[in-house]
């Protein structure tokens, strides 16, 4: 489905979701109410599908952004940074803040990420208050609101919400953290029970809704702790095996789910992922044609301006991270014939020299930094003052030659690789699995699909660690490093353990300004 192609609930729609959730002028004009019904003169009727289309429409900006959502889930990890080279990537300390843990706010990464986020959770309940009787359609919209509600709350604790009814200059009310995350369960639980099995990836199922649920399950002990945000953490073990049912959901569906083979991991990353992989659960559909959710920025914003793409030279991984990796392991590094033989690249991690195909050539040459000199990036970096080759870079999805403006690759927010290591995890905490699968069994059946050795034990730390080389750079790592209790802890460039009120953003000043009902103010921050 091409999401571009559909109008969403235009200027005064706009216009009202941004004043519920990011206005500073309490004297802005109100032009209306926004409503399901023609109950007053002035009411907005929706047109049920379109908007259903803009609420799927928010998702292209977490996909098409390097900021937002996705930095606020990666930059404060233990696997990516963004160090500042000389005058570039400084963005008056953006990206270092959020590797620091000292972000505030006022950070635009934050704002951006709540304006997003609360913009789609509202598109999706005004959705649903169109539905009528379409209960696809209600599955549709309470999946996304569901969605888009559990990254507020992973990322701020307590949630506004609105009704599409409510007047325009009403302050929403904010539910808990623990009321929030009972709210998305509910939606997702309802998404599961009415929408189809096996249907395409890039609309809703019941896979996609199994899926969200797992994660849910998985975290809920995080997401209502009544002691401290930061843990420690009890994991009850009837949400541990909830979070195994709906994971076997998935593992049994119709669709047919599969790992890629031994060789193909970035297969789920290609730019024909939707034919080559039997990962994707739930996706934004990319294609020649068009980019709603263009992966672009995901290989710029890493890449040596002087590489096959022309790129932007910025986010690297950490030198820890990149050890933990077997040599043998293809997550690491590979070279899949369609993209090196034309354009020099490796998949993975570039460390060391680099090659460069150029256009209208067919022979790999040495690639050159700005002065001429060998292109070779270094382990080490100094986030504060890089020079243009420090920094070993990613590239997890691949630039697709003669089109890595345009490239048809589909972004993946969930997939089946995901919902196998849920599920070991949850094991491992104590679930029980109707199948009588061990977490052992399950890791090292992915680490020898990957080329990896098999492990003779797994623990926490390596459940941890595993999941950090299977979904690394995909916007999981500090939601995973909060549960499993080292987001806080030191790690390159950041050499000290990090204050507990960091596992929450703070509410951007904007929010507050426009909502009082969202004070206090999350701990740890004015």
């Amino acid at each position: 489905m091409n999401f571009s192609k559909y109008n969403t609930v235009g200027v005064l729609g706009a216009a009202l979701m941004m004043s519920t959730i990011s206005c500073t002028n309490l004297d802005d004009k109100v032009f209306g109410q926004l409503s399901s019904t023609e109950a007053s003169p002035d009411a907005v009727v929706l047109d049920p599908q379109a908007t259903l289309q803009g609420a799927y429409a928010i998702l292209n900006n977490i996909a098409t952004n390097q900021g937002g959502t996705y930095a606020m889930e990666e930059h404060p990890s233990d696997e990516m940074m963004g160090p500042t080279r000389g005058t570039d990537w400084d963005d008056f300390g953006t990206w270092r803040k959020l590797h620091q843990h000292t972000w505030d706010a006022s950070h635009q990464r934050i704002l951006e990420a709540w304006n997003d986020l609360n913009t789609g959770a509202f598109r999706a309940t005004q959705a649903l208050s169109v539905a009528g009787s379409n209960t696809q359609r209600a599955a549709e919209s309470r999946f996304l609101r569901g969605f888009f509600t559990s990254y507020i709350v992973d990322l701020f604790g307590r949630v506004p919400v609105r009704q599409v009814s409510d007047a325009a200059d009403a302050n929403p009310r904010v539910l808990s953290r623990t009321e929030a995350t009972n709210f998305v369960i509910s939606d997702l639980r309802y998404a599961f029970n009415n929408l189809a099995a096996g249907s395409a990836p890039n609309v809703a199922t019941k896979e996609a809704a199994a899926t969200m649920l797992a994660k849910m399950y998985l975290n809920k002990a995080v997401y209502t702790n009544s002691s401290s945000p930061a843990g420690p953490y009890t994991f009850a073990k009837s949400d541990m095996d909830s979070a195994v049912y709906f994971s076997n959901q998935v593992i049994s569906s119709s669709k047919g789910f599969a790992l890629t083979s031994k060789g193909k991991y970035f297969d789920n990353f290609h730019w024909e992922n939707d034919s080559r992989s039997k990962e994707l659960i739930f996706t934004i559909a990319n294609s020649s044609a068009a980019q709603p959710g263009n992966v672009r920025n995901r290989y710029y914003m890493t890449m040596h301006y002087n590489q096959y793409v022309n790129a932007w030279n910025g986010f690297t991984t950490l030198a820890d991270f990149y050890n933990s990796f077997e040599k043998s392991d293809e997550r690491l590094s590979s070279q899949p014939s369609d993209l090196t033989s034309k354009t020099g690249l490796n998949a993975g991690f570039l460390v060391g020299q680099q090659f460069v195909v150029k256009p209208n050539t067919t022979a790999a040459v040495a690639a050159t930094d700005r002065s001429g000199n060998p292109l070779v990036f270094t382990p080490n970096v100094n986030l504060g003052f890089a020079n243009e080759v420090q920094g070993i870079r990613v590239i997890k999805y691949l630039p697709q030659p003669g089109a890595v403006d345009a490239p048809a690759n589909d972004y993946v927010f969930l997939r089946y690789a995901d919902v196998l290591l849920m599920k070991a995890e949850a094991i491992l905490r104590g679930g029980t699995d109707s199948q009588g699968q061990t977490a052992l069994a399950i890791v090292n059946n992915l680490r020898t699909t990957r080329g990896a050795s098999s492990l003779s034990s797994l623990d926490l730390a390596g459940m941890l660690a595993e999941r950090g080389r299977e979904m690394y750079w995909e916007g999981w790592r500090r939601s995973d490093q909060i549960r499993f209790g080292t987001f806080l802890a030191p790690v390159d460039q950041r050499s000290s353990t990090s204050p507990a009120t960091a596992v929450l953003f703070p509410f951007p000043q904007q929010a507050i300004d426009s909502n009082p009902n969202l004070a206090p103010q999350n701990p740890g921050y004015l």
